[in-house]
């Protein structure tokens, strides 16, 4: 009786018309949010993107083009897409846009027919997007994540696309680069994703200085670099506290020009300055570790998700701007992982601590927002846990994928050793795992 009401509640989770159902139902429920929530999630679409729109359109001074922007170029493209309707429209455009891009990359995922394959990542994803709240909808980041989960998707059997497809995303918001580094590092598909990013990058670049951009299609590199420390971000956490505690020197304050707040306080201005290099060198190593699992010969089913994971959460742990929409960025590598036959089971605890960072993550913004302005000890101490638990999934990729080189380096050696006893060749025992580099298992689109 169990087993067959167990069977009973598996094939209903599987069923297309439930996921399509709920993916619905939580994109209506994030859009109302949106729409009503008083702290107004909504505000970078409606404050900072629509303006942006009206400039171009009433003074043809277009940002990216005409003059520098802290976006790649590509960015300005939803942003125009989101006028379609007029700027009356353009929060309800916004959102039926990004509700679209979401629903294709979740057709990919579980199949445009029959019954759903992929049914664990399906619901993990929407799960996430319910506990991340209304930001999960309300940024730039919301239309790069689905393009990423295709372009990922997609590496396996088509690379050249899923190339083009990342590149694309990464020229709206640089994050999925860090995806594309991976897949070049861990995959054996690295050339051709790695050809066909290049020759997008060309393409996108060279129709920007075609309309007038300039230097200004590079701008959004030192537009960054000039950020300070914005009060989410990890690092900023020890200057909250002081101001908390009274200290003269420590505040927060609004940055009129990059539209955020920001800390400062003594050796402030000098963290920031490192952080931008201390980012650099924290990606370095696990490049490194992961060069080293490359020649350990483990497969990219059991590297390519935690590599990812690892990139996307160091380019947030050890960046000195802090959104909560960044959240959305662990979105890839967790599917991914979920996705890997090998892997899946193990990225169990993965999944669940990035459910936990988003629900705390929509506690923070917009929940208890007000709060963390005024210095509250709540949402310090929510903010503080949550800034430490991205260093806890940090620390579980990188012992991943040093557990994965430490178990294909003894199963190397002893099959070397077999094979020599039996007089065949050494480099027969690579063949099992060239196959396994060949794809990503049978989830790669």
């Amino acid at each position: 009786m169990i087993e067959t009401a167990s069977g009973a509640v598996g094939r209903l989770l599987r069923s297309s018309w439930l996921l399509w159902g709920a993916l619905a139902l939580a994109h209506l429920w994030l859009s109302f949010l949106n729409l009503h929530d008083d702290v107004h999630p909504l505000g970078d679409v409606t404050l900072v993107y629509r303006p942006w729109m009206e400039q171009g359109f009433d003074a043809r001074s277009w940002v990216g083009i005409d003059q520098p922007w802290v976006y790649p170029v590509l960015a300005i493209v939803p942003m125009l897409l989101a006028w379609t309707f007029g700027p009356e429209n353009y929060a309800y455009t916004w959102l039926a846009m990004v509700t679209a891009l979401d629903a294709v990359a979740f057709g990919f995922l579980i199949g445009w027919r029959g019954t759903a394959r992929n049914s664990v990542a399906a619901w993990w994803w929407l799960g996430f997007l319910v506990l991340l709240g209304p930001v999960a909808l309300a940024r730039l980041d919301s239309v790069t994540v689905p393009l990423a989960i295709v372009g990922a998707l997609f590496v396996a059997s088509r690379p050249r696309c899923a190339g083009a497809i990342l590149t694309v995303a990464a020229w709206i918001k640089v994050w999925p680069g860090a995806i594309i580094v991976a897949i070049v590092v861990a995959t054996r598909q690295r050339w051709r994703v790695l050809v066909s990013a290049v020759l997008t990058s060309i393409v996108i670049a060279g129709l920007a200085l075609v309309v007038g951009s300039g230097a200004n299609v590079l701008s959004f590199v030192t537009q960054q670099a000039a950020r300070g420390l914005q009060i989410e971000a990890p690092v900023s956490t020890a200057w909250l506290w002081q101001a908390a505690a009274g200290a003269r020197h420590a505040r927060v304050y609004y940055d009129t020009a990059m539209l955020t707040f920001q800390v400062t306080g003594d050796g402030a201005d000098a963290v920031s300055a490192l952080m931008t290099p201390l980012l650099a060198l924290a990606v370095l190593a696990i490049l490194l570790l992961a060069l080293l699992a490359v020649r350990a010969r483990v497969p990219a089913t059991q590297l390519l998700a935690p590599l990812a994971l690892a990139l996307v959460t160091a380019v947030i742990a050890f960046n000195k701007v802090g959104s909560p929409q960044y959240l959305l960025w662990l979105t890839v590598p967790v599917i991914l992982g979920l996705l890997s036959p090998p892997a899946h089971r193990s990225f169990r605890a993965p999944a669940a601590m990035t459910l936990l960072l988003a629900f705390m993550t929509q506690l923070i913004y917009p929940t208890l927002y007000d709060g963390l302005l005024a210095l509250h000890t709540v949402p310090l101490v929510l903010l503080t846990l949550r800034n430490l638990l991205l260093f806890v999934l940090l620390a579980w990729s990188i012992a991943a994928m040093w557990g994965a080189i430490r178990a294909f380096d003894r199963t190397g050696n002893a099959r070397s050793r077999d094979r020599l006893e039996e007089g065949r060749p050494e480099d027969d025992r690579l063949e099992p795992h060239r196959r396994d580099e060949q794809g990503l298992g049978k989830h790669g689109g």
